[in-house]
């Protein structure tokens, strides 16, 4: 199947990997890539070494093209950023900043840039600012989707942009795939659907409650992360996604964790406490949400801790029956886009 996405970045299939933090590993890139796919590595939760030795790794694995992302918010991201420039990495996905330096740096030597985006106004600045393509995030999408579902958001955004659009929220299956092709995309990112497969290092834990669980059984709100967040729905991300007193975040919980962060980032702490403290009141509060956020979602996705871990997943949880390799999965996908083709054409003249 050839779109302007299979175009762009030089694979067989459509379908990109999202970038999740523990989840998108060198394993899991390589994967996606040898499968046909975009495979995309998570440098989220990575020190910047760690971020060099797993591109590294990635190049053992595959000799596919392969992607890596950078949320420009997050303590750490801008230098694991010019480690994906050095490296050359052939695809950078970067989200939450601004990326013309990005794009800048990348296109000398012959990368993409995509961004990732929830609204139209970024999305044009985006292209703006030389992103190649946009990964345009629905409300449907596990942790931080738009207002929009992307039944909406897609083709509104498809419509003020020329370059390539990858749908991502809601996307499981050959009939999301064509889907998102009739409004305009070029693709699909998937990350709840990936996330249950052979290869991926998710907990068999939550893999487990991802299936049994159905398309009305995650949660959203700000006060998980910060940010507009869906999870899987436990009684244990119900209670960290109420409210703090004044619309605050536990403060007692966010410094040890962020002390967590700072070494698992390989950053000095003191480091980390200017740039929140200098960031202004609004970063500092967010910041100090993803301190609390960041321990729940490795508590789960490591540990499988259903007790005190939050898992990020979307909607499309519903549409997930089973745990196949990458490989069967995408075949299964194309099979059914093409059924779905089928059946179209026989119904609509």
């Amino acid at each position: 199947m050839k779109t302007r996405m299979t175009e762009l970045f030089g694979i067989k299939h459509p379908i990109m990997l999202s970038g999740m933090s523990w989840i998108s590993t060198p394993e899991m890139v390589a994967a996606v890539s040898n499968a046909g796919g975009l495979g995309v590595l998570a440098t989220g939760v990575l020190r910047t070494d760690e971020t060099r030795a797993a591109i590294k790794k990635i190049r053992e694995l595959t000799d596919k093209p392969f992607g890596a992302n950078a949320t420009l918010l997050i303590p750490g991201a801008k230098e694991n950023a010019k480690v994906l420039l050095e490296e050359e990495v052939p695809v950078i996905n970067f989200a939450l900043g601004k990326g013309d330096w990005l794009a800048e740096g990348a296109h000398k030597y012959g990368g993409k840039v995509i961004s990732t985006v929830v609204n139209e106004r970024h999305a044009m600045m985006a292209e703006k600012q030389g992103a190649d393509g946009l990964v345009v995030t629905g409300h449907e999408a596990a942790a931080h989707g738009g207002d929009a579902t992307s039944l909406v958001l897609v083709p509104t955004i498809a419509d003020v942009v020329s370059i390539p659009v990858i749908a991502a929220g809601g996307f499981a299956d050959g009939r999301g795939l064509m889907a998102a092709l009739a409004l305009g995309a070029s693709g699909i990112a998937m990350g709840t659907r990936l996330m249950t497969t052979k290869e991926s290092p998710l907990h068999e834990n939550f893999k487990k409650l991802s299936i049994e669980k159905g398309a009305t059984d995650t949660i959203y709100g700000p006060y998980f992360d910060g940010l507009g967040c869906r999870s899987l729905k436990t009684k244990t991300a119900i209670k960290a996604y109420r409210k703090g007193f004044l619309g605050l975040p536990n403060f007692f919980t966010a410094l040890p964790n962020s002390r967590h962060i700072a070494k698992m980032l390989g950053m000095p702490y003191f480091k980390i406490m200017f740039g929140v403290l200098f960031a202004g009141p609004k970063i500092s509060l967010q910041l100090a949400y993803l301190a609390n956020a960041f321990k729940a979602m490795a508590l789960a996705t490591e540990e499988g801790d259903t007790k005190r871990g939050v898992l990020p997943v979307g909607q499309s949880t519903g549409l997930l029956h089973d745990t196949p390799t990458v490989a069967e999965l995408f075949e299964r996908i194309v099979v059914e886009a093409e059924e779905v083709k089928t059946r179209l054409s026989g119904v609509v003249e």
